[in-house]
């Protein structure tokens, strides 16, 4: 049975779930109240179970081509000591899907491509939806309206629809840390160019992924992360010898990066989660995307959980036939759980990398000097298969 329905919000998870949803047969039309998409940070890391789903929607090529060749990982302390540096192709071997590290704005215009311009609205601020027993009314900022027969909530953390179809407010927690993030062209001096390399050290961390396929341009996704108060300054104009203070005496190539990156093209941002929900539904109403689950980004998995989310809608929706009762309750019976065991086990990675519990992190800086992959794949291994395409 074929349904109209609008979704919330062209991000990530919006846009994934607009393009399962059109190939379902629905009629999908996406809103969003920004007037032109910027994706908030420099690029995803969509690990092997994001990329099932992007394939299984026919979107696979363009993203593997687009994306980084991440084959091995790296922890070194501040100082540059190795620390532990193993390959990841026995896990790809398990898991049958490489992960693509990949620019933001290319996987949100492929996605929007795929979706259709004309099937996305811009510069329109959904505030209110009213659901009844034929479908829902939604309201917008330029008190018109649309009807649909089922309203998809995908508009970030801070979503207020969230709370309306929840019928409760939901608290945004801070982590303890900011995270700057931004790419830089890549090249040997700061990393292996296949080689996710990461420092850590004073619940501090640099990273560098590689997240460019055009091989004559080269590019890493780099973030640093150093615990802070909230509400801390933020002002561009001081992000290099901000970053320079408190990395003082780091490693070369952590030094280099700091002297190379273009402040104008950096993000920072404030980490925050939400508690996990009990429930990702409301009358006529489905949650996707960080509004479902906002979490730390120390798994990787925020946009992989918003493409899970959208493919097990979608299907959902296929099994009951038209009963949208039914397909909420099954959406929520798939998700829930799966996304609160990753938003809690990435607050606890985010306490430990980051010295919630300074012992914790000192006893995980020495467990990574004994460490060669088994450990730390296992992790990866658990989440990737735990999702709806195995």
């Amino acid at each position: 049975m074929t349904l109209n329905i609008l979704v919330v919000g062209a991000g990530m998870g919006g846009l994934t779930a607009a393009l399962a949803l059109q190939q379902a047969g629905h009629r999908v039309e996406v809103v969003d109240r920004v007037a032109e998409l910027r994706p908030i940070g420099a690029a995803i890391s969509v690990w092997s179970n994001g990329v099932r789903v992007l394939k299984a929607l026919g979107m696979g090529d363009a993203i593997e081509q687009a994306s980084g060749r991440m084959n091995a990982m790296a922890y070194h302390g501040k100082d540059g000591t190795p620390l532990t540096r193993f390959s990841l192709q026995s896990l790809y071997d398990e898991v049958g899907q490489r992960a693509c590290p990949i620019a933001r704005a290319t996987l949100q215009q492929v996605l929007l491509d795929a979706v259709g311009h004309d099937n996305v609205t811009l510069g329109l601020a959904c505030t209110d939806f009213r659901p009844d027993a034929s479908g829902v009314t939604a309201e917008f900022a330029d008190n018109s309206t649309r009807r649909a027969d089922l309203i998809v909530i995908a508009d970030g953390t801070h979503s207020r629809l969230r709370e309306r179809a929840l019928g409760r407010a939901v608290q945004r927690r801070y982590c303890g840390y900011v995270n700057w993030n931004v790419r830089v062209p890549a090249s040997e001096d700061l990393a292996p160019l296949d080689q996710w390399a990461q420092y850590v050290g004073d619940g501090q961390r640099v990273s560098m992924m590689p997240m460019s396929g055009d091989p004559d341009t080269p590019e890493f996704y780099c973030f640093l992360d150093v615990p802070l108060a909230p509400g801390t300054p933020n002002d561009p104009a001081r992000y290099r010898n901000e970053l320079a203070q408190h990395f003082n005496g780091w490693a070369a190539p952590v030094q280099r990066l700091i002297e190379r990156f273009d402040p104008a093209a950096m993000a920072r941002v404030e980490i925050h989660d939400i508690e996990p929900l009990a429930t990702l539904i409301g009358e006529r109403a489905a949650i996707l995307g960080d509004a479902a689950h906002g979490m730390a980004p120390d798994l990787g998995q925020g946009g992989c959980q918003a493409m899970e989310d959208a493919w097990v809608l979608a299907r959902a929706l296929d099994e009951a036939n038209g009963d949208v009762t039914r397909a909420l309750k099954a959406y929520d019976g798939a998700r829930a759980e799966r996304v609160g065991d990753i938003v809690t086990r990435a607050r606890k990675r985010a306490e430990t990398t980051h010295g919630a519990d300074p012992a914790a992190t000192q006893a995980w800086y020495a467990e990574l000097a004994q460490e060669d992959g088994s450990h730390i794949m296992a992790g990866m291994r658990k989440t990737i298969l735990g999702g709806p395409l195995g």
